[in-house]
């Protein structure tokens, strides 16, 4: 062995920038993806939730013929959950609304189901979401 290649031991500055710069890349496109997956997962949470408190309130207007009666709104599920807040507001003898707001990563995403099942969803202030005054959005760029 000689003494040039024993010197020639590790990387260049040039090498580690190199794969500094490729892992910033990567990263910044990994991210935002991982964000959005992650909204997208968490979003089930309130469409389940109120679909299944819908069947409730339908079940409770069989039996009392009214969603005005003080247990109306206390068969569906006014909790909150990991990501979202649930509330039952209106109920009247022929009208009810259910809303889902979410909270913490969620914050911005408001989803919304009615007596005539008019499902609504609000987003603000979230890049590539849109809301929807016809159905539920669970995707980036207004996927219902």
């Amino acid at each position: 062995m000689n003494k040039k290649n024993a010197l020639m031991r590790g990387f260049t500055l040039i090498e580690v920038m190199i794969v500094v710069v490729i892992i910033g890349i990567l990263a910044s496109i990994a991210m935002p993806a991982y964000t959005d997956y992650l909204r997208r997962g968490r979003i089930s949470e309130a469409t389940s939730t109120l679909a299944g408190n819908r069947v409730k309130m339908e079940q409770w207007f069989q039996d009392a013929r009214t969603y005005a009666d003080n247990g109306a709104c206390h068969v569906a599920d006014s909790t909150s959950g990991k990501y979202f807040d649930f509330t039952c507001t209106g109920a009247t003898a022929s009208a009810y609304k259910l809303t889902a707001t979410g909270k913490g990563a969620m914050a911005n995403f408001i989803y919304t189901v009615d007596q005539a099942d008019a499902r609504t969803t609000k987003i603000d202030g979230v890049s590539g979401w849109t809301g929807s005054t016809t159905c539920w959005i669970t995707a980036k760029g207004g996927i219902c």
